[in-house]
């Protein structure tokens, strides 16, 4: 028999904003599972998110998960990784499965586009811009010739089981921003793989994502991990924490001589309590 694939999970965080309770979970489920199945547990700092990104607070994070008591195997930041990104846009370019966009989001918005899953679905104003307008513009994936060219796949989630592919709730998503040289989408599932990524560990709040993901793999023939989707941590009024609504920062606890690793089990216990 062919000898298992060995458990490796990871964490990253983007240095734009103090780590929150939010954060702290998604960490010790990623570090929990990896040890749990003898694995690495991976932090990765993605740090291309332009004048925002704050090459300060990757050294605050590191406190952060220490104090927590977890340990750690760092991976190159994503700003070392910029020339692997333009890489893979180039070569969907080159299939014709990006196309240019300059909307705003004014301008989507205006145009009538539908709420879904992660944001308004873009209606497609662009899609047929020639390539040679595109200075400036961001690049999205064509949804339908992405389909067309992978064909039915689907994806593994540990507590949702076998999901099919389907990219209508989120439609042509940026790849490439007008403003950083890759978006979120592409630059994860590049930085996934690079990194030997076998479990990808995450809030509920970025499944629809995996959609995207998950093709992007097929597009680009990378390695494909399985994932986990944990319950998202709210605050009093129901809300998911967020680093916008100035969610409580873990650094102020561990400034304030809290106890970081009682304040991991308590976090292992309310995550029993979801049941993820």
């Amino acid at each position: 028999m062919p000898e298992p694939v060995p458990i490796v999970t990871r964490f990253a965080p983007s240095p734009n904003g103090p780590l929150h309770l939010g954060h702290a979970l998604s960490a010790i489920v990623a570090y929990d599972l990896a040890r749990a199945g003898g694995g690495r547990f991976l932090l990765r700092i993605e740090d291309i998110d332009g004048p925002r990104s704050r090459p300060e607070l990757a050294d605050e994070f590191r406190r952060d998960l220490e104090w927590l008591g977890l340990e750690w195997d760092e991976v190159p930041a994503q700003s070392t990784r910029l020339g692997s990104y333009a890489a893979a846009a180039e070569a969907l370019k080159a299939r014709g499965l990006l196309y240019p966009c300059i909307c705003t989001r004014k301008q989507i918005e205006a145009a009538g586009a539908i709420a879904g899953s992660d944001g308004l679905i873009y209606p497609g104003t662009c899609k047929h811009t020639p390539p040679e307008s595109a200075r400036g513009a961001a690049w999205r994936l064509d949804a339908a010739a992405a389909l067309a060219a992978t064909g039915a796949i689907n994806w593994e989630d540990d507590l949702a089981g076998t999901i099919p592919i389907d990219l209508t709730q989120l439609g042509d998503v940026v790849l490439v921003r007008k403003d950083l040289p890759a978006s979120y989408h592409l630059a994860v599932t590049l930085d996934d793989a690079a990194d030997s990524v076998t479990l990808v560990t995450r809030g509920a709040d970025l499944f629809a994502a995996t959609h995207v993901h998950r093709t992007l793999q097929e597009l680009l023939g990378l390695p494909v991990p399985r994932w986990h989707h944990h319950a998202l941590l709210t605050d009093d009024t129901g809300q998911k924490l967020a680093k916008r609504r100035g969610s409580p920062a873990l650094a102020e606890r561990r400034l304030a001589n809290e106890d970081g690793r009682m304040l991991a089990e308590q976090l292992r216990l309310q995550h029993l309590r979801l049941g993820t």
